[in-house]
């Protein structure tokens, strides 16, 4: 039986749009107490006004994931707001026209990693320590069918999507004897706004078929809701036109 998530505490980074956004919401809808976090404090207000017109709060903190004291401020504020950080769930990703080697430059290819797999490390080293000592608590990574399936999306994002993975897995190994799980979730093409950063965007009939921020998120929703028992270390959701 899948467990109840009213009043799971469950920080979500990267919760500006996107999949992010979308996975706030649910959480919230389901009764969960969020701390929604991401650099566009402006996107953070208007989502906290969303949900506050349908009589449900939750709470906003901005902050860079890519800055460990950041991360580890973001962590400690959302633990003295809740008590406690049940799950995370780290959907910050980025994304670059200059995908070809014969564009990327270095502060592109720092950017992306710093962006993709910096920050979900940072983060996770923020949050473990309390997890430890409560022996439970779940950690779930967006990464992209690009960090298992070569493709054209560039040398920068595959390392890094393929870098999340690695990490999630690593996670679970070492911590699983504390009661904490991992789970990374590999969407194939979503319709988001990090689209407009590919060299050419999606045709209109492709976009129509792909995956929308909310299928992601319900995915997301049910790691979350599976019990303590059982883990799903990696998930592939993907549009069913491929």
């Amino acid at each position: 039986m899948r467990v109840t998530l009213e009043d799971q505490v469950v920080l979500v980074v990267g919760a500006s749009s996107g999949i992010g956004r979308q996975t706030a919401m649910l959480f919230a809808r389901e009764g969960a107490k969020v701390m929604a976090s991401g650099r566009r404090q402006t996107r953070l207000h208007e989502l906290q006004d969303t949900l506050a017109k349908e009589k449900i709060a939750i709470e906003i903190h901005p902050a860079d994931a890519t800055r460990p004291a950041e991360m580890e401020t973001l962590a400690q504020h959302a633990r003295e707001r809740f008590g406690k950080i049940d799950i995370l769930v780290y959907t910050s990703g980025a994304n670059t026209p200059d995908r070809a080697l014969t564009r990327l430059t270095a502060d592109i290819w720092d950017t992306m990693i710093g962006v993709n797999l910096n920050g979900a490390y940072y983060i996770t080293r923020a949050v473990l320590p309390a997890m430890r000592e409560r022996g439970s608590g779940q950690l779930i990574y967006i990464s992209s069918i690009s960090g298992h399936t070569p493709d054209v999306s560039g040398a920068a994002y595959q390392a890094s999507k393929r870098g999340l993975i690695g990490l999630a897995h690593a996670v679970r190994v070492e911590e699983k004897e504390h009661g904490i799980r991992t789970c990374v979730i590999c969407p194939g093409l979503v319709d988001t706004e990090i689209l407009k950063f590919r060299p050419v965007k999606p045709p209109a009939e492709m976009l129509a078929k792909a995956l929308q921020p909310e299928d992601v998120a319900e995915a997301v929703l049910s790691v979350a809701k599976l019990p303590p028992r059982a883990a799903v270390t990696e998930l592939t959701i993907v549009p069913t036109y491929l």
